[in-house]
């Protein structure tokens, strides 16, 4: 399993690739919607590039629990660790 600082890096790099947002802003208890201002588009984005990263689907309970950047750290993290709980059959 990646180190947690390690996957908020790929986090960081991901966001601010896709959304533009200045690296510095993406912190573990940053607010997805409130802190970045995400729409639901751009969330359906970052789950895509979530399962593309990790080969396995996202559970739509986890998607919709993702508030802050370091839930979506723990997310990854999980998938990446092969957590049933986390992601469910294969991305393809």
């Amino acid at each position: 399993m990646a180190p947690r600082e390690e996957i908020l890096d790929q986090v960081r790099t991901t966001m601010s690739e896709l959304f533009e947002i200045e690296p510095s802003r993406i912190q573990l208890e940053t607010r997805v919607v409130e802190d970045l201002d995400l729409d639901s588009i751009d969330a359906i984005e970052l789950a895509v590039r979530i399962e593309a990263a990790t080969g396995r689907r996202l559970d739509p309970e986890r998607f919709r629990d993702m508030r802050t950047v370091g839930d979506v750290v723990d997310i990854l993290a999980g998938m990446l660790a092969g957590d049933p709980a986390e992601g469910t059959a294969e991305a393809g």
